[in-house]
């Protein structure tokens, strides 16, 4: 595996949860994860949002979808950080 073609889960994680660049601007990345029923989820255009649930203690980061302008597509999903498999096209590794 290249080294530029991974991703440490720290560090996706960090990444997932900048809201905005230096000008104001959401910040969007495409994620990869597996569900609670094990299928695969992908979104080409997301964000970090809030969850209701305890995010550190769960272990959980709320995803919206969106479209390229950054316009919402449905509603904000948990996401498992262990279940996630590939972030902004880099595989996920420990």
């Amino acid at each position: 595996m290249e080294k530029d073609k991974t991703i440490r889960r720290v560090d996706a994680v960090r990444q997932m949860e900048v809201r905005e660049d230096q000008y104001g601007k959401r910040v969007l990345f495409s994620i990869q994860f597996y569900n609670k029923d094990g299928e695969v989820v992908t979104m080409s255009h997301a964000f970090c949002a809030g969850l209701k649930a305890n995010m550190k203690k769960e272990r959980l980061r709320g995803v919206q979808q969106c479209d390229a302008a950054g316009n919402k597509i449905g509603h904000v999903v948990p996401v498992s950080i262990d279940n996630i498999r590939m972030f902004n096209n880099q595989i996920v590794v420990l």
